[in-house]
């Protein structure tokens, strides 16, 4: 009969050193490339005006009104 439980010395053998390395650096990248929408709130919550309105509107309504209009051709 083989114990179900792995030995706490081996539990991560499983995985490889490879995997590991590789996943830390896809977090890594994915801290410096932030989406679009996380970083109009940053930008949002910087301009106080824009975050009181952002706390009835939401941050999206609240960009759009306070930096929307600003985009030019």
């Amino acid at each position: 009969f083989s114990d179900p439980f792995i030995n706490r010395r081996r539990a991560n053998d499983f995985i490889q050193a490879d995997t590991r390395l590789g996943a830390i650096t896809q977090e890594r990248i994915r801290e410096r490339t932030k989406a679009p929408h996380e970083r109009q709130r940053e930008i949002c919550e910087d301009y106080y005006p824009c975050e009181l309105y952002a706390y009835r509107h939401g941050y999206a309504a609240a960009y759009k009104h306070y930096f929307g209009k600003r985009r030019t051709k």
